[in-house]
């Protein structure tokens, strides 16, 4: 297996996780080993276990090996890489970013802000979660991306590089998205409707949760953000001479498509368990799209040395007359 195969293995092993996470949050599953960590109910192996602890530990070890994939993906590319290389640069951004993962998953258990906690906290940490998140993700798909080339190319200065506003700006449109969807989601699994109908009179309740309040917020930002990503990366699409670039920007149209028709039925049918994980997959999968676009375009094309031209003198020509 090579650097970039192993690279990218290790950046889907996490989409997975973090789909198990949302797994673990949804089936109200995050209290299954108790307030201990990183043991579960006090023990390593527990007893006789619930399913709920069955899914929250399931969770931990597929964290757990994430955290060595990356560690081994951090060593491989600093024996594989030579100093300069932007590999490395982001496999030890990843390291730090998984590190933080665990610890604000350790948090989360360790200050009970899991299972049907309502708090403002619980809301806080989890927009802090996905921030972190994405920051993993991205430097994950940076570090699979120059893994892909050859390290003289991942090494070489940039002739110029100018930051590229469209991609950047549709990411933070995206985080914008995501940060509401996650509590769109908490409210859902803490307060779940009835039926639609139901659920309209409790976003609008006069004494409706918080989290029913700002519930609402994240399909109108859905629609309104959605729409300008969308436009966003077309625009990138055409004006993009590289052809990897434009493929990646229509994927992401494409993309945004999906999501919003998935959120239209992921209302109408009251978020259920296995639309909300196709919901957060789309998510993850326009996530990386963007990070790998915002690279794409950024990249000029290495400096080259070039020799001064040899100016021969110009010929004699005589004057007539």
């Amino acid at each position: 297996m090579s650097l970039a195969a192993y690279a990218a293995l290790v950046l889907g092993w996490n989409v997975a996780v973090i789909l198990w996470g949302a797994f673990v949050r949804a089936t109200g599953s995050g209290a299954g080993c108790g307030a201990h960590w990183p043991l579960c109910n006090g023990e390593v192996v527990p007893r006789a276990p619930e399913i709920e602890t069955l899914i929250e530990l399931t969770h931990r070890l597929t964290s757990g090996v994430a955290l060595l994939l990356v560690i081994g993906l951090l060593v491989w590319t600093l024996r594989a890489r030579p100093r300069g290389d932007r590999t490395r640069t982001w496999a030890i951004t990843s390291m730090v970013f998984i590190i933080a993962e665990a610890l604000l998953g350790a948090g989360l258990v360790l200050f009970e802000l899991v299972a049907y906690d309502a708090s403002a906290m619980r809301a806080f940490a989890m927009v802090a979660h996905l921030l972190n998140t994405f920051a993993l993700l991205a430097a994950l798909t940076l570090t699979a991306r120059w893994a892909a080339t050859p390290p003289e190319s991942a090494s070489a200065p940039r002739a110029h590089s100018t930051w590229p506003v469209l991609p950047i700006a549709a990411m933070a449109a995206v985080v914008a998205i995501s940060a509401t969807g996650a509590i769109a989601a908490l409210g859902d699994t803490l307060f779940p409707a009835r039926s639609l109908v139901d659920g309209i009179r409790q976003d609008f309740s006069p004494t409706a949760h918080f989290l029913l309040r700002l519930r609402v917020l994240h399909p109108i930002l859905g629609v309104g953000l959605g729409a300008f990503v969308a436009v966003t990366a077309a625009v990138v699409a055409l004006r993009s001479a590289e052809r990897r670039a434009s493929r990646i920007a229509w994927a992401a149209v494409a993309t945004v498509v999906l999501q919003v028709a998935c959120g239209f039925v992921n209302l109408l049918l009251l978020a259920p368990v296995w639309l909300q994980l196709v919901h957060l997959l789309l998510a993850d999968a326009l996530w990386i799209e963007l990070v790998l676009l915002a690279s794409l375009v950024r990249t000029a094309v290495p400096v080259v040395a070039v020799a001064p031209a040899t100016v021969a003198p110009a010929p004699l020509v005589a004057r007539e007359g």
